[in-house]
């Protein structure tokens, strides 16, 4: 009878352990019953890590949210207890009555199976039972926002928007990526680079929010009417705390992807005045100064001028032309350099527009440059305004004269000019000759035959001296390597040396040509390229820290100068720094 007892107590522990160890692989879901405008939650758990697992199709629902995974490991009285669940966030399509099929894993080599789950969709409740699932807590707590500086400006008049996202203080975002940028159709734009993303404070709707700027963009509208600007689209995976707290008393969060669009927007472009516009404007809509100044004003026929006509200010300076010079028949004028010295931020375009032109005089007398007229639209009075220069006089103090005495000596802005004839037009052609015979001096023996006879034999020790010093400097390893890395530095650096006298044309190609350098030498793609990455292969490759730390430099001051002040002298400072660096980094990479 004993041992009966015994032999039921180790049976009843045996089935105990195989029930213990036993397999679950099973669906819940948070409702079988639903409206069509309420989410379904479905959960597939686990009691054992499996793999592959293949959920059902859920043709009949759209998933809003997931896979979420959680997992669950706790120790009770002795007794290790594990659950993994798959978590969906489910919106039905339709009303209905709907199978969710099985779901698939593989658990220590054994495939598992759930049962199938059918739920019931009624018409739309005024009130959706339960709380609500994550996904639309992220759709309340998420807003990305384009904030318009204007939403009815002139033609041509600059027009900002920010992009910010909202994020409330409950919730937090892990990641984010553009997944549509907006095309601004009918608009001139720049994007205005942000350094760093900044949290800040702020409302929205009346509450609290953090939120980020994301991006800063300057229009400028081409045409008028109701244009539309299209919306930023981001994909966001977002932190929703849940139910649950950690050990610390803390809301566990989950993760829940989410799309989140700004919107479109309308902006209403009003045309100009067509009242008082005068004959000669040419589009330029801000506040400027305008002039036109020569380098001389005395000078001698032959010599040259250059005659520059300049607008300064803020508004549209890329969108408009400037006027064009008139001067005399007999000034001969070159076609003019154009020039800008524009800096965009989020005001518009500040800064200056220039078209110099070289004149050269042909003759000697007093020549007029009339006054020239710039109009533009004042967008602080809504009016019309016009500048003119005043007239400027060449004297021409030398040369030959292409006017009678008498008018030689007036002032008389008549540009037509009465030439002087020459009845000796051809005086400077000599007509007489002088010739040599040479038919009597044989080329034999000549000076120039041992010339020629002589100079072979003379190259030769010339040759042997040129190569031994080829050989030389074939030898000489580190010669080569600093002469090489010379060279190499003025080649990716030629771009920026013709762009000094232009800011942020050399800034542009001083940050290409060092790009460009990185991508030969370290086998790297643009794309790649950040600072931290950069430091790491230059120090891996046996290069000198400080002379990484210089390199570093010089891109962050490539950054900063398209946005601040930079002199000449600062401009030579940068380009100098970086042949010597490269030239450095060539000599030192391994």
């Amino acid at each position: 009878m004993k041992f009966t007892k015994h032999i039921l107590i180790t049976f009843f522990l045996l089935a105990t352990s195989v029930a213990f160890t036993q397999v679950k692989f099973e669906a819940k879901v948070s409702k079988k019953k639903l409206g069509v405008n309420e989410r379904l939650r479905i959960d597939f758990e686990m009691n054992k890590d499996g793999d592959n697992f293949v959920p059902p199709s859920f043709g009949d629902f759209t998933v809003v949210g997931g896979p979420n995974t959680s997992v669950s490991n706790k120790w009770i009285n002795g007794q290790r207890t594990y659950k993994k669940t798959y978590s969906y966030f489910l919106a039905p399509k339709k009303r209905g009555k709907f199978t969710i099929k099985q779901a698939i894993i593989e658990i220590e080599g054994e495939t598992y199976k759930t049962f199938p789950i059918s739920v019931t969709v009624t018409a739309a409740v005024d009130k959706p039972n339960g709380p609500p699932d994550a996904s639309d807590i992220a759709s309340d707590n998420i807003h990305l926002v384009a904030e318009v500086s204007k939403t009815n400006p002139y033609l041509n008049e600059a027009i900002t928007v920010v992009y910010k996202l909202y994020v409330s203080t409950e919730t937090g975002v892990s990641n984010w990526r553009e997944k549509d940028n907006p095309r601004y159709n009918d608009f001139w734009s720049q994007n205005i680079e942000i350094k760093g993303l900044n949290i800040q404070k702020g409302q929205y709707k009346g509450e609290d929010y953090r939120y980020v700027v994301l991006r800063k963009t300057v229009l400028y509208p081409q045409k008028t009417g109701k244009l539309k600007l299209e919306p930023l689209v981001l994909d966001i995976t977002v932190e929703v705390p849940t139910n649950r707290s950690d050990i610390f008393g803390r809301p566990i969060m989950t993760k829940v992807p989410k799309t989140v669009t700004a919107g479109s927007r309308t902006i209403d472009v009003k045309p100009l005045p067509e009242a008082d516009m005068p004959s000669d404007f040419k589009g330029a809509v801000g506040d400027f100064d305008f002039k036109v100044a020569t380098t001389k004003s005395q000078l001698n026929a032959g010599e040259s001028l250059q005659a520059k006509i300049e607008v300064t200010g803020k508004g549209n300076l890329k969108l408009f032309e400037l006027p064009k010079l008139t001067v005399p028949s007999s000034l001969e004028v070159y076609e003019p350099e154009h020039k800008e010295n524009v800096r965009t931020n989020l005001s518009g375009m500040q800064g200056s527009i220039s078209d110099t032109y070289t004149i050269v005089p042909q003759y000697k007398g007093k020549y007029p440059i009339p006054s020239i007229s710039f109009s533009y639209f004042d967008i602080n009075t809504k009016s019309y305004k016009r500048i003119s220069s005043d007239e400027i006089i060449i004297d021409v103090l030398e040369g030959p004269y292409a006017m009678s005495s008498n008018d030689s000596n007036s002032s008389n802005t008549n540009t037509k000019q009465t030439v002087r004839s020459n009845t000796n037009t051809f005086s400077f052609i000599k007509t007489d000759t002088n010739l040599i015979s040479t038919i009597n001096k044989p080329f034999f023996k000549s000076t120039a035959f041992w010339i020629l006879l002589l100079v072979p034999f003379l190259l030769i020790p010339l040759a042997i001296i040129i190569r031994k010093n080829k050989d030389k400097r074939d030898a000489d390893v580190v010669g080569n390597r600093i002469r090489r890395a010379d060279r190499l530095a003025k080649k990716y650096l030629s771009e920026a040396k013709k762009a000094l006298d232009q800011k942020e044309a050399f800034y542009v190609a001083l940050e290409k040509a060092l790009h460009n350098y990185l991508k030969a030498k370290l086998n790297i793609e643009t794309s790649d390229f950040n600072k931290e990455k950069i430091i790491s292969l230059l120090i891996k490759r046996n290069v000198d820290e400080d002379v990484v730390k210089e390199f570093i430099s010089i891109l962050e001051s490539c950054e900063l100068a398209r946005y601040t002040p930079i002199t000449q002298v600062t401009m030579q400072n940068d380009y100098d720094k970086s042949a010597r660096t490269i030239s450095h980094i060539d000599k030192q990479i391994r």
